[in-house]
């Protein structure tokens, strides 16, 4: 059974944790967003919303997760017994695997990525070539399908491992190659022409004239959805977490390296940018249409390029090892399958529904809504809808329902422990964390606009 299992070892659990926080959000989304707000600017917002608003809400998941002991269901059956609370619990499951279906779809789009790096599809690259590259291949009907469902079958090998030598031995594997790789990458960029320092100069010299209200709301939107927050996967890989463990500092651990990831992505990718005298505010199409013509000017181009592609991979796979293993978790627990059985059925169920969301630009690309294809609509609901409300029910739950008393005892491990700022981060998951989150919500829905 799922709640039987535990990560093997602390080291493990920090992997593992941080990698569910890691993905494609820390490389691919906080590059453009610092290139869109102004720089370094963002980056201390981005920065105090991790610590005042981040770090309280990942620790509130984290003890409700560990206090229940169980899959996301199980664990508000067990707190909240005779309540309405599992009824939240199912939107949480499938709030992950409605992430985990158009994760898919941009994981597949990056292996294919990977693999034609060293090819010439790069080579004497103008917009015009890579733009016609990247619309060519999304819109084929079957080229990206096959990518995703082969990105979605090598995330349900890990899962069938089992919780120790599946997540936390591929954690243990991956995490340390994804720093390597970032580290030689940000090398690169720096030692490209004297034009990467401005690239440098762009990320830590704060231009506090282009901070605006929608700077603020940038930096607190990628401060939330970057700790993986609201979807399950914290409280799911919390019940793990043996009760000797301090997750507290575990929290705080996880954060940091998070926080890093993505500095970190900005040096490997804006001083390479500015080096070859590209926008650094490219938006989502940084990595895939901005990045290849820069890898087409660089020396050994084709293998800068196939080395950040892997990075983007690794980055995606630690996430949707999680996400699925929060559906997988509440299959075993709930449903009484064995871990291979509920694994091969969630799989197949979320690669049929991605399916739908990688052909949105290709055969589907005329069935919209609201003007927003298919991916478009999975993303904006879980965006925009499930995530915040799930950050805001979890902040209620932990402030008001579990209380106190149980949330202090949990987080000190029975009063074993002292943490000073509990009294702040219990009011912050009380008072402040719901109000900030509504008002996220509340922008994404277009209500300030």
């Amino acid at each position: 059974m799922s709640n039987n299992e535990h990560f093997g070892s602390k080291i493990g659990a920090i992997a593992a944790l941080a990698g569910s926080a890691i993905g494609l959000g820390n490389i691919w989304k906080f590059p453009y967003l610092t290139g869109e707000n102004g720089g370094a600017a963002f980056i201390l917002i981005y920065i105090a919303c991790i610590c005042f608003i981040g770090i309280p809400i990942m620790l509130a998941e984290f003890s409700i997760g560990r206090r229940g002991g169980k899959d996301v269901y199980g664990t508000f059956k067990k707190l909240a017994p005779n309540t309405k609370w599992s009824a939240f619990s199912i939107i949480t499951v499938c709030t992950s695997a409605v992430i985990l279906s158009y994760y898919g779809t941009i994981a597949g789009w990056t292996m294919h990525y990977m693999c034609i790096s060293f090819t010439d599809a790069f080579q004497n690259a103008t917009p015009a070539s890579v733009e016609q590259l990247f619309t060519e291949f999304t819109s084929n009907p079957y080229h990206p399908v096959v990518w995703q469902i082969l990105f979605m079958i090598v995330t349900a090998a890990v899962i069938i491992g089992g919780v120790k030598n599946g997540i936390e031995r591929s954690s243990k594997v991956m995490m340390p190659i994804l720093f390597i790789i970032l580290i030689i990458l940000c090398f690169r960029s720096l030692t490209i022409n004297e034009h990467s320092i401005d690239g440098l100069a762009f990320l830590f010299k704060p231009n506090l004239e282009v901070v605006s209200a929608k700077t603020f709301m940038a930096a607190m939107g990628q401060a939330f959805f970057s700790l993986s927050v609201g979807m399950g996967v914290i409280m799911t890989y919390g019940a793990y977490v043996k009760k000797n463990e301090n997750i507290h500092q575990m929290a705080y651990q996880v954060v940091l390296s998070d926080t890093i990831v993505a500095i970190l992505a900005g040096i490997a990718i804006l001083p390479a940018t500015f080096a070859f005298g590209m926008a650094p505010n490219a938006g989502p199409g940084l990595v895939f249409l901005t990045l290849p013509q820069v890898f087409a000017q660089m020396p050994l181009g084709q293998l800068w390029s196939f080395i950040f592609f892997l990075l983007l991979i690794l980055a995606a796979l630690t996430s949707s090892i999680s996400l699925l293993e929060v559906t997988v978790a509440y299959f075993i627990n709930e449903l009484k399958m064995k871990r291979v059985t509920a694994t091969i059925i969630t799989t197949i169920i979320i690669s049929i529904v991605g399916v739908f969301t990688t052909i949105a630009f290709g055969p589907l690309k005329d069935t919209t809504l609201f003007g927003m294809n298919i991916f478009d609509i999975m993303d904006f609901t879980a965006s925009n809808i499930l995530l915040p409300l799930g950050g805001i029910l979890i902040c209620y739950f932990a402030g008001w329902v579990l209380g106190k008393d149980s949330l202090r005892d949990e987080i000190t491990n029975g009063n074993k422990l002292k943490i000073t700022l509990f009294g702040f981060y219990f009011f912050i998951m009380r008072y402040v964390a719901p109000v900030v989150v509504l008002l996220l919500m509340l922008n994404g829905l277009g209500i300030f606009n």
